[in-house]
C-alpha cells in the first residue's frame, strides 16, 4: 500500500517514523492521538528555523507507527476479546542500523516497492549459482543469529532483549534484521510467546517458566534473505508443550524429507498434516511457506495443511521454506488489535520451526541448518 505523511509532521521536520500512514483513511482515524505529536514539538521547540534539531529527540520517544499495522499495543481494550492469558506489554523505540549497511527497499518508509509487482510472485524462480552461493552464506548467518538469541532465553528476560540481542548480532556479521520496518513492523524479529502463532512484537514482557517461546528471524545479506525459526523452552515447561514442540519439529523434518526435484509443492501439507492429525494437534491455515531469495517473500505458496490446492512441482534450483504451525488445539487463529499478532482461537498453546531449503538435483539442501556450535536446547536431539 502507499505511504502517504501528515503534513504538519514534515513542516515540523519531525522523524519519518512517527508520521507515516497507509493511507488517507488511516491518516483520518489517528488524528486524534497524532496530533498531539505537533504540541509536543512546539513545546520542545523554541525556534522554528532550530525546529529539525530540537525535534531529533523525539525518537527516543516509543515509536509511533501505523495505526492498521501495531499502534493499538495495550491490554486495556474492553471490548476485545483476548483468547489466552497474554497480553501485549510496551515496545521499546525503533532500533537503529548503520549507515554502512546494505539496506532493503522498506527500511526508510516502511513499504516494499520490488516485492509486490515482481514477477516471481507468480513464477518460482530458478536461482543461478551466484545467487544460490549468497543464500547459503545469508542462511548461515540467520543461523548463527537465531543460535545467539536461543542462548539468553530464560525466565525473567523480556522479549524485547531478545530482539535487541538479534539485531545487533545481524549488524555485527554485516546484514540487515529483513522484518524491521516491513509493512512497519517495529521490531527485528518476531517473538510469539506460547498461544501466539506468529508474528508477535518483541516488547516488555518478561518471560516466566513454563512457557515456550518461537524467535522467528530473517537476515537481509548481500541482496538476499535467509529465515528460519525455532520454537523454545523457558525453564520447566509442562509435558504437553514438550510434545507439542517436538511434534512441530517432526512436522518438519517429515516434510523436508520429501523435497526434491518432481515433487508436487501441496504434498508437503499432507506430510504435515498427517504427523500432526496422529498427535491429536491441529495445522494452521492462515499463514503458510513461501519462495525466499532477493524478495523476502515470493512464489511458491508452501500450505502446511492437507488437501491445499498449491500448484506446482519442485525444481532443482528453487528456494523457498517450510515452517509449520502446529496448534495444541482448534486450528483457526485470531488476530491483536496490534494488526501483527496472531493467536490461537481457543488460546492454547501453538507452535513452530523453519529453514529455508534448496532443491538440488538429487534432493534438498537446508540453508538454515543447526551447526556443530549450535546450542543444543532440544531433548530429542541430545539422543
Amino acid at each position: 500500500f502507499a505511504v502517504c505523511r501528515c503534513p504538519k509532521c514534515v513542516e515540523l521536520k519531525l522523524p519519518r517514523e512517527g508520521a507515516a500512514f497507509c493511507s488517507q483513511d488511516c491518516f483520518k482515524e489517528s488524528w486524534g492521538s497524532h496530533k498531539s505529536v505537533h504540541l509536543k514539538a512546539k513545546l520542545s521547540s523554541p525556534a522554528p528555523e532550530n525546529a529539525g534539531e530540537q525535534n531529533s529527540g523525539l525518537s527516543n520517544d516509543p515509536w509511533l507507527y501505523c495505526l492498521r499495522k501495531g499502534q493499538s499495543r495495550t491490554s486495556k481494550l474492553p471490548n476485545f476479546d483476548w483468547t489466552g492469558s497474554l497480553r501485549p506489554y510496551p515496545i521499546s523505540k525503533k532500533r537503529l542500523v548503520p549507515a554502512h549497511i546494505e539496506q532493503p527497499d522498506w527500511a526508510i518508509d516502511g513499504t516494499p516497492k520490488i516485492e509486490p509487482s515482481s514477477d516471481f510472485q507468480h513464477v518460482v524462480e530458478i536461482k543461478t549459482p551466484d545467487q544460490i552461493e549468497k543464500m547459503r552464506e545469508t542462511c548461515r548467518i540467520g543461523r548463527e543469529v537465531l543460535d545467539a538469541a536461543a542462548r539468553v532465553v530464560r525466565p525473567g528476560i523480556t522479549t524485547d532483549e531478545i530482539d535487541a540481542v538479534v539485531h545487533d548480532a545481524t549488524i555485527a556479521a554485516g546484514g540487515y534484521p529483513s522484518p524491521l520496518n516491513y509493512h512497519f513492523f517495529p521490531k527485528s524479529c518476531c517473538t510469539s510467546v506460547n498461544e501466539v502463532i506468529c508474528h508477535g512484537i518483541p516488547d516488555a514482557r518478561k518471560l516466566e517458566d513454563g512457557d515456550i517461546v518461537n524467535i522467528d528471524v530473517t537476515v537481509c545479506y548481500k541482496g538476499v534473505h535467509g529465515d528460519l525459526n525455532e520454537t523454545f523452552f523457558v525453564g520447566n515447561v509442562d509435558e504437553a508443550s514438550k510434545r507439542l514442540v517436538q511434534c512441530t519439529y517432526e512436522c518438519l523434518e517429515k516434510a523436508i524429507a520429501i523435497v526434491k526435484p518432481g515433487v508436487r509443492f501441496r504434498e508437503i501439507g499432507e506430510i504435515i498434516n498427517r504427523h500432526a492429525s496422529m498427535s491429536g494437534l491441529s495445522v494452521v491455515r492462515s499463514y503458510c511457506g513461501h519462495g525466499i531469495g532477493e524478495l523476502f517473500h515470493c512464489a511458491p505458496n508452501i500450505p502446511h495443511y492437507a488437501r491445499n490446492k498449491a500448484v506446482g512441482v519442485m525444481k532443482a534450483g528453487q528456494t523457498f521454506t517450510i515452517e509449520p504451525m502446529i496448534n495444541a488445539g482448534v486450528w483457526r487463529d485470531r488476530m491483536w488489535p496490534d494488526g501483527w499478532t496472531a493467536v490461537t482461537a481457543d488460546g492454547k498453546r501453538s507452535a513452530q520451526f523453519e529453514h529455508t531449503l534448496l532443491v538440488t538435483d538429487t534432493g534438498v539442501e537446508v540453508l538454515t541448518a543447526r551447526l556443530p556450535s549450535s546450542p543444543n536446547v532440544f531433548p530429542w536431539l541430545k539422543s
